[in-house]
């Protein structure tokens, strides 16, 4: 009789609690990126489309302590694209730690199939149910610098670097079960529905959070357009809006624009 030999292969992921952060696709992405020093073609060498490699790009800037890429604008073909010296840093780390796992994986499979195949199952089926993922398209990472407590809700502020924070306004249940406190860090998530943008320094608007960048990708779509603003400190913010909101603000790349939205549109989520 055969003995089915049960081998665990698993490829490296660094998530939060809405998806991941770092993985493979991810990892070779920013290897391509460092090869070619264009989006589009590291883009190809991937494969992903030129979108899904940027808003990869936007949410692994968007929740490290650093840029791991940077673009750079240029003239009529455009600029380059470039990883920083901390994205290779990372790259590096997650190669020998994906190393040490692959080898703590095989160490597992060994002991496993010393017993019943059903264990091997169960297993495979908790890894599938530990996943957990969302649809929000802005990911942001953050440190409490400010809380304060009214009748029924609670206002939290988020600093995401040295000139941006985020505002979210919470119910005061909420606040407690997480047992917020000031320096604690946690993540945003904003749906790109829930922003407006302008590009009017003098207009005032009743939101708490506005958030001022350069439009650095336009995408298209069949009604509503797709725009990407950067901040100065490499994280990024996404807006859907209508083709004739783009036509009427005159909204183009390199062009700067603001992204607000209402501290209640902002969902806090709390490290693992």
């Amino acid at each position: 009789m055969n003995t089915i030999v049960h081998r665990l292969r698993g490829k490296l992921e660094v998530s939060t609690e809405f998806g991941t952060f770092l993985g493979d696709t991810r990892i070779r992405l920013l290897e391509a990126i460092a090869n070619h020093g264009s989006i589009s073609q590291a883009a190809k060498a991937v494969p992903l489309s030129y979108k899904a490699a940027w808003d990869a790009i936007d949410t692994m800037n968007n929740l490290a302590d650093q840029p791991l890429v940077l673009r750079s604008t240029g003239g009529k073909n455009g600029g380059g694209t470039q990883i920083t010296d901390y994205g290779r840093k990372v790259i590096a780390l997650y190669r020998v730690l994906e190393a040490e796992y692959q080898a703590a994986l095989d160490r597992l499979s060994a002991s496993m199939n010393d017993g019943e195949a059903s264990d091997f199952k169960q297993f495979s089926r908790l890894l599938k149910h530990m996943s957990m993922k969302t649809s929000a398209r802005n990911q942001f990472a953050g440190q409490i610098v400010g809380l304060r407590e009214g009748h029924v809700d609670y206002e939290v502020r988020l600093k995401l670097d040295e000139e941006n924070e985020i505002v979210a306004v919470i119910t005061s249940e909420s606040a407690e079960s997480m047992g917020l406190s000031i320096g604690m860090e946690l993540n945003a998530l904003v749906k790109s529905s829930s922003v407006l943008l302008l590009n009017d320094s003098n207009l005032r608007t009743s939101a708490r959070n506005h958030l001022w960048g350069e439009i650095s990708r336009i995408h298209d779509g069949p009604v509503n357009a797709e725009i990407t603003l950067t901040m100065k400190s490499g994280k990024s913010i996404c807006a859907v809006v209508t083709h004739d909101s783009v036509a009427r603000l005159g909204l183009a790349i390199g062009e700067q624009a603001c992204a607000v939205f209402k501290a209640s549109a902002v969902i806090l989520c709390e490290y693992a």
